[in-house]
């Protein structure tokens, strides 16, 4: 995808593409936002531009890729071999000091085809101290005719080292996005369990199995839709090598997305939460986040604002620990079990 298709983000693009068109490229970027395949790709976006072999020109600038070269192509399927990645690979879902060092070799080698060599980091917050410290050097003076990019949906997790080595530029929504369909038939269903008068331990595993099944449909599209885009489906005849390690990759991200549309989710619940409180408060309408879901304003008025509040903190101490290894259906079981409802 060219820079021209990402409209949404028209103002993160069109800063990215005036330091171009000025010949103010940096050596290092760090791309947040919500969304981590549209920042993956955007940084695509800027691998193309910059290797493209028929690019959108600005003052002679390139400012744009043609979308449809050689180079365009390669890069698009991940195929390019002077665009590199990393993304969490292991058990622990992190990227490791040995990934690192491999990225590190290979962004010292000269480009082979194009005019720049990429590396693209993908869930940069998922760093370990070791892998961020040892890629420190590399991030402050990276080689000539290289470009290093960091992507993140969490950038506060970030060492603060690393941020301050790299331009950064936010891809963010306005605050959270509307309900899709199937996002609001959920809370609605979610809302609606919490405000029936079952207050016994029963009814608090009705609400566990709702979140449960919704993180198990989550899962397995993510794991469809990711599965789909990967290389593996559209080469059969590949080394054994090569499949080994786009099978590792594909692993990765679908974990790394599953994981966000998690948070998004409990997102979800902590603003439906924040709506329950404001309405033990009786302080307006206008400041409810989901006004349309039922629900909220029932069970506000079996608890205080107090209880309320300590609901919203414990959900977001909940998804702190699902930063962590913690056993995710322990977690939500103990989290929910702590709600006053």
């Amino acid at each position: 995808m060219a820079f021209k298709s990402f409209s949404k983000h028209e103002q993160g693009v069109q800063l990215l593409q005036r330091s171009l068109a000025r010949g103010r490229l940096g050596h290092a970027y760090l791309f947040s936002g919500d969304q981590m395949p549209e920042l993956e790709a955007i940084a695509r976006a800027l691998a193309q531009t910059l290797n493209c072999l028929h690019p959108v020109r600005t003052d002679g600038v390139a400012t744009d890729a043609c979308d449809k070269c050689l180079n365009c192509e390669k890069i698009r399927q991940d195929l390019h071999p002077d665009v590199h990645w990393a993304r969490p690979e292991s058990k622990l879902r992190v990227i490791t000091v040995d990934q690192m060092r491999d990225l590190m070799q290979q962004i010292q080698l000269k480009p082979s085809e194009a005019g720049y060599k990429i590396s693209i980091i993908a869930g940069a917050d998922r760093l370990n101290t070791q892998a961020a410290n040892a890629f420190l050097k590399t991030l402050e003076e990276p080689p000539p005719k290289s470009v290093l990019i960091l992507l993140t949906t969490e950038p506060q997790r970030l060492l603060p080292t690393i941020v301050s080595r790299c331009l950064r530029l936010n891809f963010f929504g306005d605050g959270l996005a509307a309900l899709a369909p199937d996002q609001a038939e959920w809370l609605a269903h979610f809302s609606a369990l919490a405000a029936s008068e079952r207050k016994s331990l029963l009814g608090r595993y009705c609400l566990l199995d709702a979140l449960l099944q919704r993180l198990a449909e989550i899962k397995g599209q993510v794991d469809e839709s990711l599965s789909a885009r990967s290389p593996l489906e559209q080469h059969e005849d590949i080394d054994k090598s090569l499949r080994d390690r786009w099978e590792t990759e594909l692993a990765a991200a679908i974990e790394a997305e599953y994981r966000r549309r998690r948070s998004e989710l409990l997102t979800l619940l902590i603003w439906w939460l924040r709506d329950t409180w404001i309405h033990t408060l009786a302080i307006g309408r206008d400041l409810l986040k989901f006004p349309e879901i039922e629900g909220a304003e029932a069970v506000a008025r079996r608890i205080t604002p107090q209880q309320a509040l300590e609901n919203l903190k414990q959900l977001e101490q909940t998804q702190r620990l699902l930063h962590t290894n913690v056993q995710e259906a322990l977690a939500l079981e103990v989290g929910l079990l702590k709600l006053h409802f």
